[in-house]
Order: C-alpha cells, then structure tokens, then sequence
C-alpha cells in the first residue's frame, strides 16, 4: 500500500511526472494531433476519458487477478479494456461529432494503442495505489496528457505565423519545440515531493 496523498499524486502526475513530457509516453499523438487547438483538446479530453476508465478498470481486475493468482493475464486484460473503451468513444464521436471525427483520422483510434494509457494502469498496480489514488493518478494522467497537447497545440499555432528557417520548417521545428517545452516541465521536478 503506497501512503502518497491524493493532492500530491494529483500534481505530481500532471506536472513533473507528466507522461508525455516527463516519461515521453504517447508522443504519436502529442506530435500528429497537436497542429490545431481544435483538434488538441478534444484528443486530449478522450485520451483523458480512456485512461480514467482503464485505470478503474484495472485497478478492479487487478484485485481479481491478484486473488485468483493469474498476475500474468493484467496487461493482456488492461489492453482489452482500452480497446473496447476507445472503441465506445470512437462510436460516441463519429455519432454526434462527424467533423471532429473526420478531423482526428487515424489518431482517434490509435488511442488503443497510445502507450500513455497503458503506463497509467500498468504504473498504478505496480505503486499498489488504493482506489482513490488510482482515481486521482489516472485523471492527473489524463489532464496531464490534454495539458501537454493543448501546449503544443498553441505553440504550433503562434509558430505558423512566424518566419522559420527553412532548414527547420516541418517536423523538425515541431521535434525543437517539443523538447523545449519537456524541458521547462522539468523545472517543476521536486514539487510534490518529485517522483
């Protein structure tokens, strides 16, 4: 049973122990959806919605796993349950939001694969987390995730109306700015106690 409290994991997760810009999980979306704010956010909120009902998820089938001793089925089983939710999410945006979906493509999907989800459930068991650390870890995580892309996202946005170097234009600026921007996330290591 790990004793960290609810507000420092909450922090910690969002900002120093951010898994895009600290552990550099789900950099796929991070650079292929993070060109428009208005693509970005509402990547980053269905990333979020995922990673908070596999963390619950997991933390559940965890228990059961752990009772009847089959600890070697958790990631197998943690990556169904984000599949069939990405899978919910994808059906809910394609519904009501056929633009939005149109303008995700392939990364809204590739959601099941996003290895940020993965880590979130995979990292909590291993911290032995209760439930409401679990829930407090995950939507740090997740928030932490949105922050990330939101950032970029305006970053993206200003950098389009200025004048690039050739040489730098494309991927590589974006590559620049991605790794500027992990940097100043490190200045907040050591805030809630770092990780």
């Amino acid at each position: 049973m790990n004793h960290d409290s609810i507000a420092n994991i909450l922090l910690t997760t969002m900002l120093p122990g951010n898994f895009v810009l600290a552990m550099f999980l789900g950099m796929c979306p991070f650079l292929g959806v993070s060109q428009k704010l208005e693509t970005a956010i509402p990547m980053g909120l269905a990333t979020a919605f995922v990673i908070m009902v596999a963390s619950i998820s997991a933390y559940f089938m965890n228990m059961l796993l752990l009772h009847f001793h089959l600890e070697f089925l958790s990631v197998i089983t943690f990556i169904t349950v984000i599949a069939c939710t990405v899978q919910l999410v994808e059906m809910f945006v394609k519904k009501y939001f056929p633009l939005l979906f149109r303008q995700l493509g392939i990364y809204l999907p590739l959601i099941t694969t996003n290895c940020a989800v993965l880590g979130v459930a995979l990292f909590q068991t291993a911290r032995q987390y209760d439930f409401l650390q679990s829930v407090a870890y995950s939507f740090g995580g997740g928030m932490g995730f949105t922050l990330a892309l939101i950032l970029m996202a305006g970053l993206r946005e200003r950098l389009q109306l200025a004048n690039v170097p050739t040489l730098v234009q494309g991927a590589a600026i974006s590559l620049i700015v991605g790794g500027l921007l992990s940097l100043s996330f490190m200045g907040f290591s050591g805030i809630g106690g770092g990780e």
